[in-house]
C-alpha cells in the first residue's frame, strides 16, 4: 500500500491542488478494484495541526492527522499556495523539517505549481532543477538563486523529488506519479476518465513575456525599454552600449543579473511575444508577421519562436487563433 499524505498548508492555498490530488488516488483505487487489483493507495491530509483550514473564506478542509502522527508517507503532496510569498514560507516553515526527514527515510515529494517555493523553502531542490507557474518564475529565481528554474517544463523528476508547471498543470504530474506507482495502461486510464492530456511535457506556449522589471539597474531598465519600443529593428549589444554610455560586457553582465536573460535572449522574448499577438489576432500569414517583428530569415524566425514556445509558428496560430482556421 502506497502511503499518500497530502499537506494541508496555512495561506491562500488552491483548494483544487488538494482536492485534485486526493480524487487522482482515491480513483485510482476504483480503477483497480474494477480490475479486479487490490487498492494500492491510502490517502491521508496532514497538517500542523487538527484545526480545519478555510481556503477562500468558504472551504474548509481538515487533515487527517498533525505531523508528529502522520503516517510514514511515500508520497509527501504540497498543493500550491497563494499570497505574499514571504508570509506564506514563514506560515508553513513547521513543515520543512518534517518533509527532509521524511525525504532522508525515502519519501518522495513533489510541489504541485507555486507550491514549488514551498518545496525550494526545504533546501531539498537546491542544485536541482524545479517548474512552476510561468508567472512567478522572476521572483522564483530571485529567492531562490540556487535552484535551477525550468518554467517552461510541465514536469521535473529530481530522483523523486517532483514539480509541476502552473495552475491545472498539476494533473499531468499526478498522472505521471500514477504510471510511475502503477502502470501505463492505469495512467492511460485515468486521462481518459479525467480528459487529461497525457504526456504534455512543456508550458511554453502558455507564457507570456512581461520582462523582468523588479530590479533597481536603471540602465538596463532603459535598454529594456527600447528593445520593446524598437523591437522590429535590427539592435545589438554594441548600439544599446553605446546608448548608455555602459561598457559592452558589463551591460551584459547587469543585463544578465537584473533580468535572467542575455541582452540577446531579452531581444529575441520581446519579438517573439509581439508575433504570438499578431498571431493570436490577425488574419496576417507568418511571413507578413515574420517582417513586422524585425525577421527575415523564415527558417531563423521559426527555430527561435518553437524554441520559445514549444510550437511552430502555424501551430500557435491554428492553436489560439480561430479565424485563421476558417481562413
Amino acid at each position: 500500500m502506497k502511503q499518500i499524505s497530502i499537506l494541508v498548508p496555512k495561506g491562500a492555498v488552491a483548494l483544487s491542488c488538494i482536492e485534485g490530488s486526493f480524487v487522482a488516488f482515491t480513483k485510482a483505487n476504483d480503477f483497480l478494484e474494477s480490475l479486479g487489483r487490490p487498492a494500492l493507495f491510502n490517502v491521508q491530509l496532514v497538517g500542523l495541526s487538527k484545526e480545519p483550514q478555510v481556503y477562500d473564506r468558504l472551504f474548509k478542509v481538515t487533515p487527517d492527522a498533525q505531523l508528529k502522527e502522520a503516517q510514514k508517507p511515500d508520497l509527501i503532496i504540497i498543493p500550491a499556495v497563494n499570497g505574499d510569498r514571504e508570509e506564506v514560507i514563514e506560515q508553513n516553515k513547521e513543515f520543512y523539517p518534517w518533509i527532509v526527514q521524511q525525504h532522508k527515510k525515502g519519501s518522495e515529494v513533489a510541489s504541485l505549481c507555486v507550491g514549488a517555493f514551498l518545496l525550494a523553502s526545504t533546501g531539498l531542490v537546491n542544485g536541482r532543477q524545479c517548474s512552476t507557474h510561468w508567472l512567478a518564475a522572476d521572483e522564483f529565481r530571485t529567492m531562490f538563486p540556487e535552484v535551477e528554474l525550468v518554467s517552461e517544463k510541465i514536469i521535473t523528476d529530481e530522483n523523486g523529488i517532483y514539480s509541476s508547471g502552473g495552475a491545472n498543470s498539476f494533473w499531468n504530474l499526478l498522472l505521471y506519479i500514477l504510471e510511475k506507482y502503477t502502470d501505463r495502461d492505469m495512467a492511460i486510464l485515468a486521462s481518459k476518465y479525467f480528459e487529461i492530456e497525457i504526456d504534455r511535457n512543456n508550458q511554453s506556449f502558455f507564457t507570456i513575456f512581461k520582462g523582468q522589471r523588479e530590479h533597481q539597474d536603471e540602465s538596463v531598465k532603459q535598454a529594456q525599454e527600447f528593445i520593446e519600443q524598437n523591437f522590429q529593428e535590427k539592435i545589438t549589444v554594441e548600439q544599446l552600449s553605446s546608448m548608455f554610455a555602459v561598457g559592452r560586457r558589463s551591460l551584459e553582465r547587469r543585463f544578465k543579473k537584473a533580468t535572467s536573460n542575455t541582452v540577446s535572449e531579452y531581444i529575441q522574448r520581446v519579438k517573439v511575444e509581439v508575433a504570438k499577438k499578431g498571431f493570436e489576432s490577425s488574419r496576417k500569414n507568418i511571413n507578413e508577421i515574420m517582417w513586422e517583428v524585425g525577421y527575415s530569415d523564415t527558417k531563423a524566425f521559426r527555430t527561435i519562436f518553437k524554441k520559445t514556445t514549444g510550437l511552430s509558428p502555424l501551430e500557435y496560430r491554428n492553436k489560439y487563433n480561430r479565424g485563421a482556421l476558417k481562413a
